[in-house]
């Protein structure tokens, strides 16, 4: 269902995004590459062009107009865009109490401002093939994670802002997926920002025991063939989700407790 389909991918250097453009690819799909780093996005359409069609496009999605050059350079080449994969993201750990705030600027421009400003150029394009509009969230994206704040607001403003494009276009067979992975093994938590808006440098889980991001990928690829309108991975962010909706209380309490476990954790 997605050969010769025209894919853009976000934040496609890297974790999610890389192993989602591999996936893609490996379907047939036609896959766009966008990211920062240029030179890994080479390398990595050298290697996907030996099994189907690869653009790489430079694009700091906090940047409007770089957003606009990605939709043309991709209709340029290949004429339509059939799905929009908004997947460039940041993450933070810090106490709100403790953070400058240019952190949560930061987190609101790539997570927030990346999506709304991808969207807005590859809508029109989406609207013609009635294609897939995507966004990839977090459970933190449904509840509220302790240390995350400016992690949290901007995947709840992603959820509201597809949530309501989906419906201003309920009839002309827009798809919109909201994806949350729960914790995926990526280099996400390595760059997180901490107070001072510096990289945390290394990750305070076990990434070894989280889901990966290939099969993360293949649950995303799933989603759109099916044009599912929410997908939620994992159990505990699964049970998580289904909790919070009848004991918020609990599930307050719950979250405090997994989260300062964490080595090095803010919370006390």
């Amino acid at each position: 269902m997605l050969r010769d389909k025209v894919v853009i991918i976000t934040g496609a250097s890297s974790g999610i995004g890389l192993a989602a453009a591999r996936e893609f690819a490996s379907r047939g799909a036609y896959v766009v590459l966008a990211a920062r780093n240029i030179s890994r996005l080479a390398e990595i359409e050298k290697e996907l062009s030996e099994i189907t069609r690869v653009l790489s496009v430079k694009c700091d999605v906090t940047l409007e107009e770089e957003c606009k050059h990605l939709v043309d350079k991709t209709v340029e080449k290949f004429g339509k865009i059939d799905c929009l994969v908004n997947n460039a993201g940041i993450s933070m750990r810090a106490l709100f109490k403790d953070l400058d705030l240019k952190v949560i600027r930061e987190l609101m421009n790539v997570n927030f401002w990346g999506t709304v400003h991808c969207t807005k150029y590859a809508l029109p394009w989406l609207l013609k093939t009635q294609g897939s509009l995507v966004g990839v969230i977090s459970i933190a994206g449904f509840k509220g994670l302790p240390g995350r704040t400016g992690y949290s607001a901007s995947k709840f403003a992603i959820y509201g802002f597809l949530d309501t494009i989906r419906i201003e276009h309920l009839k002309d067979n827009l798809h919109v997926m909201i994806f949350a992975p729960g914790f995926t093994a990526s280099n996400i938590r390595e760059k997180a920002l901490v107070s001072d808006g510096s990289e945390q440098g290394e990750t305070p889980r076990d990434e070894d025991k989280m889901m990966s991001a290939r099969k993360c990928a293949r649950h995303l690829a799933n989603g759109v063939e099916k044009r599912k309108r929410q997908i939620v991975l994992t159990f505990t962010g699964k049970l998580l989700v289904f909790l919070n909706k009848f004991f918020p209380a609990l599930v307050d309490r719950l979250e405090y407790n997994f989260m300062k476990k964490e080595p090095g954790s803010p919370l006390k």
